[in-house]
């Protein structure tokens, strides 16, 4: 008889003839998160690597003369825009006093402090100083802190790393060369999901949204079985293994499925640093995808989701990406159907501000998790090294990125067929 078993003889005689109970929560650990993966604030290896790309983080509607406080990156900033309709970004806490700039006016080529009416252009310059002999005879030295800012697809981008290594604002085949009778719209997960108010921040870390995308495990679960059909009535009746593979800039995630009417649709889906989404239409709209998604990291324990899709104008507002339950738009339903019918926010969320990952237990459907978080680390190793990371864009020649995935239905019978294709 080994120690174990003696011990566990001693407690029986004991406590009688019950054995004691095993894996219980008494005595367990704290658990911790990958700071290295998930914190964004400066300095942090996570946050540098952020700081390589541009980040879409308002919608081009939003940037108004009313200043508008803005979290991002675990930065608190203020965006505005001039009478002259150029966006800024600068630091909240006025160079002269520290007065916030929030309470500002917007005038034709900047923003004026409240406090001593010193004003500021969109790149920080110091254009006046009121008080001051001559308007201020050093106001050149006065820099307002600040960051390089641009509209595009309806949104506003922000670059807050290196000046030195800037790199190009990237633009997306699918979303260019609009027909006369397409345009693009913009929209951030309230608006997209039925409006729940402006900017509707989710209170957990980025990551654990932007893994959604190569989960394919839990759309069979979480949006079919467990709450219901969540996107579309339409799916399949036999899903072939998921695969996945890196590629440049990120993991592409390949699912096949099989309709009883022979249909056979192919599906991709593409993340790509910093935070793009690719992701197929939910209602199963056939061919190439049409949407880009990007998510936003406000600080470690907050994010937002933006869009851009290029669409008809004859399209139907009611059919663009709102979500519904039980007839229901999520902001709709009260905290009990919430909990009878969890969606992604839920899951998400509930997993905590930051997840704990080391108490995971990782399975084999979660390859595409794995393979993210690995190929991340690898690109936070390299711009800690000194390296530019994979996605970075210098040459305006190929500034303009194309675009894979959709939904690619083929029929055994090519004129059974309602596209005419096979």
């Amino acid at each position: 008889m080994n120690a174990s078993e003696r011990l566990a003889t001693i407690a029986v005689q004991a406590h009688g003839s019950q054995a004691p109970d095993t894996g219980t929560a008494y005595g367990r650990k704290t658990g911790t998160h990958d700071a290295f993966l998930t914190e964004v604030r400066p300095g942090t290896p996570c946050g540098e690597f952020m700081r390589r790309y541009w980040h879409p983080f308002a919608l081009s509607r939003d940037a108004t003369t009313t200043p508008m406080e803005i979290r991002l990156l675990g930065e608190d900033l203020i965006l505005f825009r001039d009478k002259q309709g150029r966006p800024g970004l600068l630091h909240p806490r006025c160079v002269h006093r520290g007065t916030s700039l929030l309470y500002g006016k917007c005038e034709d080529d900047g923003i004026r402090c409240c406090y001593h009416g010193w004003k500021f252009d969109v790149q920080g310059n110091c254009l006046e100083q009121p008080c001051e002999p001559q308007g201020g005879l050093k106001r050149d030295a006065a820099r307002q802190p600040w960051y390089p800012v641009q509209d595009q697809y309806g949104l506003v981008w922000a670059y807050m790393g290196p000046p030195e290594k800037k790199p190009l604002l990237p633009k997306y085949d699918i979303l260019e060369n609009l027909g006369p009778d397409e345009y693009i719209e913009a929209d951030d997960l309230g608006r997209a999901s039925g409006g729940f108010g402006k900017r509707f921040i989710t209170p957990c870390n980025w990551l654990q949204q932007f893994e959604n995308t190569v989960d394919p495990a839990h759309v069979q679960i979480l949006h079919i079985r467990f709450s219901g059909i969540q996107f579309t009535p339409d799916i399949p009746d036999r899903i072939e293994p998921w695969t996945f593979e890196y590629t440049d800039v990120g993991v592409k995630q390949m699912v096949v499925g099989h309709y009883k009417d022979g249909r056979r649709v192919e599906r991709t889906f593409e993340t790509r640093w910093p935070g793009e989404r690719r992701t197929s239409d939910p209602g199963l709209a056939p061919g190439p995808m049409t949407l880009m998604g990007f998510t936003t990291a406000i600080d470690d324990t907050h994010h937002m989701v933006f869009a851009a899709r290029k669409l008809k104008r004859s399209h139907d507002p009611d059919k663009i990406t709102t979500l519904k339950m039980a007839g229901k738009r999520w902001d709709q339903m009260t905290p009990t159907e919430r909990r009878d019918m969890p969606s992604d926010y839920e899951a998400q969320v509930s997993q905590g501000a930051i997840t704990l990952h080391s108490e995971e237990h990782l399975a084999t459907t979660d390859k595409g998790i794995v393979m993210l978080r690995r190929l991340l680390r690898k690109e936070i190793e390299k711009v800690l090294a000194g390296g530019d990371p994979a996605g970075v864009i210098f040459d305006v020649a190929q500034q303009v990125i194309k675009v894979e995935g959709g939904n690619f239905f083929t029929w055994p019978d090519k004129a059974a067929s309602p596209l005419g294709e096979n």
